[in-house]
């Protein structure tokens, strides 16, 4: 997506075309794209100035580890009770 929406960026520079919306780019990276977010945002230095944007990709990126780590936890928990 990054890649795409990069290609487009620099088509835009001459004429009007659709990109992807930073919304989609963050919602992707929420359901578990982050890392290759941030790999293609290094690689493409696509979205690397936007202090907004980076602020709420890693916000995106704690949820997510947040939510792997309560998950592990959880179950982890239960296999122990279940003992």
């Amino acid at each position: 997506m990054y890649a795409w929406d990069k290609h487009k960026a620099k088509q835009s520079v001459n004429k009007k075309v659709t990109r992807t919306s930073e919304r989609t780019l963050h919602l992707l990276a929420l359901c578990g794209g982050w890392p290759g977010a941030l790999i293609a945002q290094q690689l493409l230095r696509h979205k690397s100035q936007k202090k907004r944007f980076i602020t709420v990709l890693w916000v995106c990126i704690l949820l997510n580890i947040v939510l792997l780590v309560g998950g592990y936890t959880f179950l982890c928990a239960q296999c122990l009770l279940s003992l």
